[in-house]
């Protein structure tokens, strides 16, 4: 896997309590109680691996999920849910790629964008 320059990871083990707010690349190998925001859009890319866990809201444009993910999902680009994903929530996209036992329990709503992304409040749930 190819990351940017500006690549932040949270290695197996470590255990934050927050909101991260990140430009570039983060990858979750630990857990994550907080939401995960991208500040500015970009290109940016967040991976979840297979040990991975977030408890809160994701907005991030690029993600790949291999762990799991307690909360909506917010992709303006592109979202991959790989074999061992597990997102309990809403998934927001544009373009989705869904492994064969990837699960997510919630509904999957096509048409995410960045302006109905920030209408949304942060925590609201897009179905109310």
């Amino acid at each position: 896997m190819a990351f940017s320059n500006s690549h932040t990871l949270i290695s197996k083990g470590t255990n934050i309590v927050g909101d991260i707010h990140f430009t570039g690349d983060l990858q979750v190998e630990g857990r994550v109680t907080g939401n995960i925001i991208v500040e500015g859009g970009g290109d940016a890319k967040l991976v979840v691996a297979n040990n991975g866990v977030i408890e809160g809201e994701v907005r991030v444009p690029m993600v790949v999920i291999n762990g799991k993910v307690v909360g909506n999902v917010f992709s303006t680009k592109h979202i991959e849910l790989a074999s061992k994903a597990v997102v309990e929530g809403n998934v927001h996209y544009n373009l989705i790629e869904m492994v064969k036992g990837a699960q997510v329990n919630g509904s999957l709503v096509y048409g995410a964008s960045e302006k109905s992304q920030q209408a949304l409040p942060s925590g609201g749930d897009a179905s109310e």
